[in-house]
């Protein structure tokens, strides 16, 4: 029986978290239907749009993301200081964008006073919807369930559109997170959907290079796409909030990985490699093998070896799916 995501991992391990869903009917999420020739590529903005409307209502950011043909993957930061950072005002106007709500958090919001039992009952709701807010399972449920209502109606259709249980990686160190940003990244070149990244459609790396683009100084947190996780740039003294790495040397490794995979290459490691798989010590062909296959060797922790023994510990497993593999894939040449 599988276990409950909130035992798989803490906070205090990680706040990325890699996660899949896949359709679990033979229609296309997107994409045109090659028995029924029905297009239903409109629905790769629906599921676009509510990704980012979210990342605006939960303390959740997303680092990456890729719309496919019958799945989606999302790599999301779990923004814990932010939630906590939220007085009550804001919790109940976050959970009002999604939930009616409760009769006390109506009257509240009307500004209706409360007396004290009513408002200590509605400080515990408050303390509830703070922890939905920040819960990947939230998010990908507030995510989904839209979408398969808006696509069975379309569809004329009863049952169920997604898979029951969406799949989650939890990102440990530096080296899983760039790993796996740049398999996600690169999907829609993988599946012939695109032949470069900035030419993929309904994904994070299009967005952020059409912003890099028109921004004075794109590498820059505040002059990156608002509605994504900024990167920061190398890690320092000081460092601002975000993911990091810089984003030229990001967009650099897209790039260079994104030609050695593509179909009509030959795959060879070419001899200028990015600085970043240096700064990374990761080894440049585990890196092709990485960003071609990420989700098959690895279970629910991904990283250096050290670090999911030391995630194994903080939730009390004895031993972690996939270990060997990151033993080997996360070491230098």
């Amino acid at each position: 029986m599988p276990k409950p995501r909130k035992t798989l991992v803490s906070l205090d391990a990680t706040p990325y978290y890699h996660c899949v869903s896949r359709c679990v009917r033979r229609a296309f999420l997107c994409g045109i239907d090659a028995f029924t020739g029905n297009s239903y590529e409109h629905r790769r903005k629906w599921v676009e749009d509510r990704l980012l409307t979210l990342a605006s209502i939960f303390a959740i950011d997303i680092a990456t993301y890729a719309i496919m043909s019958n799945h989606y993957h999302v790599v999301l930061r779990i923004n814990h200081e932010q939630a906590l950072d939220w007085t009550e005002s804001d919790v109940i106007e976050h959970w009002h964008q999604l939930f009616k709500g409760s009769m006390l958090s109506q009257r509240y919001s009307q500004g209706e006073k409360l007396s004290k039992a009513e408002h200590d009952a509605l400080s515990e709701q408050v303390n509830e919807w703070r922890e939905r807010l920040m819960s990947i399972s939230w998010f990908m449920r507030c995510s989904n369930e839209p979408i398969a209502r808006e696509a069975n109606h379309e569809d004329k259709v009863t049952g169920r559109f997604w898979e029951s249980r969406f799949k989650s990686q939890a990102l440990l160190d530096e080296k899983a997170l760039a790993a796996c940003m740049t398999y996600v990244d690169l999907n829609p070149i993988r599946a012939r959907m695109a032949k470069t990244p900035e030419q993929s459609d309904h994904t994070s790396i299009k967005r952020r290079t059409k912003q890099a683009l028109k921004a004075k100084q794109p590498y820059l947190p505040e002059q990156q796409p608002a509605a994504l996780l900024a990167f920061a740039g190398n890690p320092r003294e000081d460092m601002p909030d975000g993911i990091p790495f810089a984003l030229s040397d990001y967009l650099e490794l897209a790039d260079w990985s994104g030609r050695i995979i593509r179909e009509d290459k030959k795959g060879h490691i070419q001899e200028h490699q990015p600085d970043i798989l240096q700064r990374l010590d990761i080894d440049p062909r585990n890196w092709v093998y990485l960003t071609k296959n990420f989700e098959q060797p690895f279970k629910n922790l991904v990283g250096a070896a050290h670090h999911v023994r030391q995630a194994c510990e903080g939730i009390g497993k004895n031993w972690v799916h996939g270990i060997n593999q990151c033993n080997k894939l996360f070491s230098s040449a």
